[in-house]
């Protein structure tokens, strides 16, 4: 509702013919807006600043088990997003905290021994072609935070397999690895080797596939494993979902439907061939499945709008996940799968709209 005339009188003036009798009080109408009416108290910022929020716990856990190199390698792959989103994309652009979501993101997928300068490169290409050059925030169709790991997996594959040992590891020539000690070539200088010779051990899923050695559930529930930043804690990891759940920043069905499938495939393999396959405990715990799973694949801008699309898309991402782990090239396949699907959610979307209320399904025309 608005004043209907300058200086809080009628179209007439006070006291015209029409008005109200020359009493001085506003003559009100009806204002037609366009909707929505409602405005929910959640925005993106909001939303986006309280996932940041919710990560801190596990970029807390990562720094104690891989040290100073973990916060390095986070901190440049955050800059170089934000750098690129400030840099390229529209003003103001920075205070949603998509960027610094991003840079996170990828930071937690990284090695702790990888350069910074790879890491920054990683943070602006996911920005730059995983977002900026679709036209921005929510037009991008795949993940940019795994966009740009993808692109340091084919630059540098060495780098991006290269795996330090964590704060308490024995190492090779006895004693352990300090909380201190910078892992790898941290600050080598781009595009030249590095002087800094890294304490390396298998992964998990590396031991697993090559060498058929399983690892303890509760060591990788905790994290106390070599393997990216962000294998640290599934606990962590959970009680994060649990919360952005809780407050509907993301669709509990994503996740759910991927482990649900994980565990499924995997236990049928399993028990067809248990020498050769793990089980679902060490499938679900193990590598970047966690954190791809709950903060990764249910990306609003990238995942289905459908809560049936949700399930399938969900589905698509822990079967892929298995068959890549259990038959693929490479130990690790929750980046692929998600990027995978993602691909797919245009398609998704499509074959889960719903009927509008109140219609019926188009009659045929008869011949």
């Amino acid at each position: 509702m608005s004043a209907a005339g300058p200086g809080g009188t009628g179209p007439g003036g006070a006291g015209s013919a029409g008005g109200d009798g020359g009493s001085g009080r506003a003559e009100r109408r009806l204002e037609l807006v366009a909707s929505p009416h409602l405005k929910a108290p959640d925005s993106t910022p909001r939303i986006m600043w309280t996932v940041v929020v919710t990560l801190v716990p596990v970029v807390v856990a990562a720094a104690w088990n891989f040290g100073p190199s973990a916060l390095l390698v986070i901190g440049f792959a955050t800059l170089g997003a934000m750098v690129t989103e400030r840099w390229l994309g529209p003003g103001g652009a920075l205070r949603d905290g998509s960027a610094a979501i991003t840079g996170l993101l990828l930071g937690l997928t990284l090695p702790a021994g990888l350069p910074v300068w790879m890491a920054f490169a990683g943070g602006a290409v996911g920005i730059g072609f995983g977002k900026l050059i679709f036209g921005g925030l929510g037009q991008n169709v795949f993940n940019p935070a795994l966009l740009g790991r993808a692109f340091l997996q084919a630059a540098f594959p060495a780098a991006m397999t290269t795996w330090p040992l964590p704060t308490g590891a024995e190492l090779p020539g006895g004693g352990v690895m300090a909380w201190s000690t910078l892992r790898g070539g941290t600050f080598a200088l781009p595009l030249l080797g590095s002087r800094v010779d890294a304490v390396t051990g298998p992964t998990p899923l590396g031991l697993m596939k090559f060498e058929s050695v399983g690892t303890e559930v509760s060591d990788l529930f905790m994290g106390t494993i070599s393997g990216s930043i962000g294998e640290t804690s599934a606990l962590l990891i959970l009680v994060g979902g649990a919360y952005l759940a809780l407050k509907n920043y993301l669709n509990w069905r994503i996740p759910v439907s991927v482990f649900a499938a994980v565990a499924i495939l995997s236990s049928a393999i399993h028990a067809v061939s248990p020498a050769a396959f793990p089980g679902a405990p060490f499938m679900l715990f193990s590598g970047g499945l966690m954190l791809g799973a709950i903060y990764m694949a249910t990306d609003m801008v990238t995942s289905p709008v459908t809560n049936v699309g949700a399930w399938i898309y969900g589905a698509g991402i822990g079967a892929l996940v298995v068959l890549i782990r259990f038959w693929g090239g490479l130990p690790e396949g929750v980046m692929y799968a998600i990027l995978l699907m993602n691909a797919l959610v245009p398609f998704i979307n499509r074959a889960t709209q719903p009927r509008v209320f109140g219609t019926g399904k188009v009659a045929e025309a008869s011949p």
